[in-house]
């Protein structure tokens, strides 16, 4: 078990560490954006309903569910359970990979609802409309392969865990 842990935590890191934070520069923007502008824009916010904060940000806002529900089949069975995945996928795994926590697993969810957007959601728009998934479908499927690199604390994690002291 702790070798197949290892093998999802480590990163591939490179012999100079100006290319490591070259790396790191579009991880960290492509997860901040989408943590916050993608993800996070499908969330509520807590005082969108009244004056008083409420836990009105804890309910998915409500074109999404219905904009999931038109993807047809299984979407349509559970369109809510589907929003949530999304935006959570986008929201948390954004903030995962802009942090470069648990980048790789973070990446797999990224990669599989921007597959789902690019095909089921932005396909009839053509290629602008799709565009900004498929930039973060492309630097989710690198960072899948290379982890976090060693500006993340995925490579923290190695360093305390499984390298040798």
């Amino acid at each position: 078990m702790k070798r197949v842990l290892k093998n999802v935590v480590s990163p591939v890191t490179m012999k100079q560490w100006y290319i490591d934070l070259l790396f790191a520069i579009p991880r960290i923007l492509c997860g901040f954006f989408l943590a916050v502008n993608f993800g996070g824009s499908k969330f509520g916010v807590p005082w969108s309903t009244n004056s008083a904060p409420d836990l009105a940000f804890l309910e998915v806002v409500d074109w999404f569910p219905n904009d999931v529900a038109n993807y047809g089949g299984i979407f349509a069975i559970f369109p809510v359970f589907f929003a949530w995945i999304g935006a959570a996928s986008e929201a948390i795994g954004g903030m995962f990979l802009a942090i470069g926590l648990k980048t790789r697993v973070a990446s797999f969810f990224i990669m599989c609802t921007m597959l789902v957007a690019i095909f089921l959601q932005k396909w009839n728009d053509g290629l602008w409309g799709m565009l900004p998934a498929m930039g973060f479908l492309w630097i989710s499927i690198y960072n899948l392969v290379l982890g976090s690199g060693r500006f993340g604390f995925d490579y923290l994690i190695t360093k305390k865990w499984f390298l040798p002291k």
